[in-house]
């Protein structure tokens, strides 16, 4: 099996010759690894199975001298401490929600490096990313204290807001489907949680945020049959696994095991819900030892992942405090098993 078909097989909840995998690092956690290897592109020896290219512009580490960033929405992104991330700027209100400047989902060049990559790597699962999505780009927009208030005091802005976030990327997926059809799957990334659980609530996740993102799903599995459903959401959010399962989600990321016990999930959902993550970047990586490291990921890889259902994989974007040592006996792990 190549990696395209190991990852279609796993998805498929079907038995694999070996676990899929795929890791990903911030900036510090790169650089150390860069410098650990004397190689800066090590990553490209790591054999990972899955190729993500984004679909909004989203240039996770770029800034300006003064450490800022501007995405396609206009929002401002303070990364000056925050080398990833940052913090953002709102630049939505209620006074100019009816005239503010939405990206073109047609915009030229906005899928190329799409087709590009299929061209280029036909051996890797292919995935078409949908960053902030939905819940995190109205909070983007807004504010998180503002756009959680809406959603009590003043529900039906806070649901035209999603409404049109939803409806931008419902035609991103399928302009992007279009343009390259051969994408093996789309991922949202939505963080819905914290570690004590869903951060609005089941109830109204279910009844504001639960219509717009079946309205997402669906556009991914009316574009072909086999496309899959990623959804990326950090947090204790195994309340809301069932309704994933409902609404069409085929890989929930990133299982991270501080808060959801990975393996009765995999066995609750299994042949219904493939997971991928697991690997704990909280505790684990920054905090054990290199003989603990490969302990734990290989209990991973035999328990959870040789009858399919499971992409391993660090539970996020490996932080910059984990050692390098650390780092490599869970590379070497995943790549010798």
């Amino acid at each position: 099996m190549n990696c395209r078909q190991r990852v279609a097989t796993a998805l498929r909840h079907e038995p694999v010759d070996r676990v899929p995998y795929n890791v990903g690092f911030t900036v510090p956690a790169h650089q150390k690894m860069a410098d650990f290897y004397g190689d800066p592109n090590f990553e490209s020896r790591l054999g990972n199975h899955l190729h993500m290219v984004p679909s909004l512009r989203v240039e996770w580490g770029k800034r300006d001298e003064g450490g800022w960033y501007v995405d396609e929405f206009g929002t401002r992104w303070n990364r000056s401490v925050d080398r990833d991330i940052g913090m953002p700027i709102p630049s939505l209100t209620r006074e100019n929600f009816d005239t503010f400047a939405w990206p073109d989902p047609q915009a030229p060049g906005r899928f190329d490096a799409l087709v590009k990559a299929r061209r280029d790597d036909p051996d890797r699962f292919l995935i078409m990313s949908v960053d902030l999505s939905l819940f995190e780009r109205a909070w983007v927009l807004l504010g998180m204290e503002e756009f959680l208030s809406a959603m009590i005091t003043d529900a039906g802005f806070a649901r035209a807001l999603l409404d049109r976030i939803a409806d931008l990327n419902v035609r991103v997926v399928r302009a992007g489907l279009k343009a390259c059809p051969d994408v093996d799957g789309v991922i949202f990334g939505d963080d819905f949680g914290t570690q004590l659980g869903v951060m609005m609530g089941p109830k109204l996740w279910r009844e504001m945020i639960g219509p717009c993102v079946a309205r997402q799903y669906a556009a991914v599995h009316e574009a072909g049959k086999g496309k899959k459903v990623f959804i990326h959401s950090c947090g204790k959010v195994d309340d809301l696994f069932e309704d994933f399962v409902r609404l069409g989600v085929d890989c929930f990321n990133p299982f991270q095991p501080e808060v959801i016990d990975v393996f009765a999930a995999k066995e609750k959902y299994r042949g219904r819900l493939a997971f991928y993550g697991g690997i704990s970047t909280q505790k684990l990586l920054p905090y054990g030892s290199p003989s603990e490291v490969r302990e734990k990921v290989s209990e991973l890889l035999e328990r959870l992942g040789k009858s399919g259902g499971y992409i391993a994989s660090p539970a996020h974007a490996i932080p910059g405090d984990a050692p390098a040592e650390n780092i490599h006996a869970m590379l070497e792990t995943l790549k010798n098993q």
